[in-house]
């Protein structure tokens, strides 16, 4: 069958109506870090309602599952959909409506998490089912994974991925129904900045740590780290590796007794592109300190790297990205850019072995306030996920 028939049979196949009102449903469950459940629940029955096979709880972390499931056509290839189900706490300050109302106003959903990413996984849901209705000849498995503990270690990717492979895979965060070929990566380090405690009546006896911090806080936010990267990632990317000293503990509680503290710990946020080592960045990192410690001889830390989550970035002349791009193509009749991410995907964890390419509805800015996702672009979404799926299966 030729790709543009079979594509327009299988959008021909979406049922619209289904999928904004599962999206409702959706955002009316709330799935905070740590409280996937009822969510991986509510997946797993719409389902086993739609009669997917494999369809089960997957067991990450206790209460904490993946909802997973799959369509079986036979001998092919297996194309994975897939993205998480956990979100950040909600906002403060909603006045168009609740955050879990789903309610749907002035052709928008409303929901906190829509974008990041509920709405994705029901896209993908629904984008399934079309594939399955339409009776374009298809072969392989079309399956699903809506993961758990994204915001936490991405421990769902990883038990998923260690039970599964995928030959093509779509992660569905957020891109504004573009093409992103990858995303940043993460390194948190932990500076102990290291003084001489005393009590605030002995204050000349001490060395505040609090002090040599702040020293060090200055010198790691003035930092501009241009690794050298191929052109092209730079191109995506941007040529500077960002480095923020994001938190700090340093000191007693308030209310506690009067001491200058002799500790204090920064946590550095590092986000570097694909291809910049932890070396690299860690090279930066005791260049500063070595700074602080020229200006200050009594500046001392101890440096250790608390996190390493990969940058990924797919080749965009892969099977993965062809495809995707001529799905794109196929629905809008334009030729899609292909860009790329700042935030950090599951993809950080399996993206080396999976071959994956990034496409979902919503961007920026996200978990705000009023958080909404219009139809038209809930719509999109699925069609672009139908059109990969039908492509990557096309017999």
């Amino acid at each position: 069958m030729e790709k543009s028939a079979a594509v327009e049979q299988a959008l021909a196949s979406i049922d619209e109506a289904r999928v904004v009102s599962l999206v409702q449903d959706v955002c009316r469950i709330p799935s905070v870090l740590g409280d996937e459940l009822a969510f991986a629940q509510y997946l797993v029955d719409v389902m086993k309602d739609s009669s997917f096979t494999d369809v089960r709880l997957q067991d990450v972390l206790p209460d904490r599952p993946n909802a997973i499931g799959e369509l079986d056509f036979g001998t092919g290839p297996r194309v994975v959909l897939t993205g998480h189900m956990d979100t950040k706490p909600e906002s403060i300050g909603w006045t168009d409506t609740t955050p879990y109302s789903g309610e749907l106003m002035d052709g928008h959903v409303y929901g906190h998490g829509i974008m990041d990413m509920k709405a994705a996984l029901v896209c993908q849901i629904v984008a399934a089912e079309a594939v399955r209705s339409s009776g374009v000849p298809v072969s392989g498995r079309l399956a699903f994974a809506g993961v758990s503990d994204h915001m936490g270690d991405q421990l769902g990717s990883i038990r998923y991925f260690d039970e599964y492979s995928a030959d093509l895979c779509v992660l569905g965060e957020l891109s504004d129904n573009e093409i992103y070929l990858g995303h940043r990566g993460r390194y948190y380090f932990d500076i102990t900045a290291q003084g001489k405690s005393a009590h605030t009546c002995h204050k000349p006896l001490a060395v505040n740590a609090n002090m040599l911090a702040a020293r060090a806080i200055l010198e790691l936010d003035a930092s501009r780290l241009t690794p050298e990267l191929e052109p092209w990632v730079r191109d995506l990317f941007g040529e500077e590796t960002y480095m923020a000293p994001g938190r700090v503990y340093g000191g007693l509680p308030p209310g506690g007794p009067s001491m200058i503290p002799d500790e204090c710990v920064i946590r550095l946020d590092c986000r570097p592109q694909p291809g910049v080592s932890v070396e690299t960045v860690r090279a930066e990192l005791d260049r500063c300190l070595d700074a602080v410690k020229a200006a200050d001889p009594r500046f001392a830390a101890r440096v250790e790297l608390a996190d390493v989550k990969s940058g990924y970035v797919a080749d965009p002349h892969s099977l993965v990205v062809e495809t995707m791009v001529d799905a794109v193509r196929q629905v809008r009749g334009t030729e899609p850019t292909l860009q790329a991410a700042g935030w950090l995907g599951d993809t950080a964890s399996f993206g080396d072995t999976i071959p994956t390419v990034i496409f979902g509805p919503g961007g920026e800015p996200v978990y705000c306030p009023n958080e909404r996702l219009s139809v038209a672009d809930i719509v999109e979404a699925t069609k672009v996920y139908t059109a990969f799926a039908t492509l990557a299966l096309l017999t």
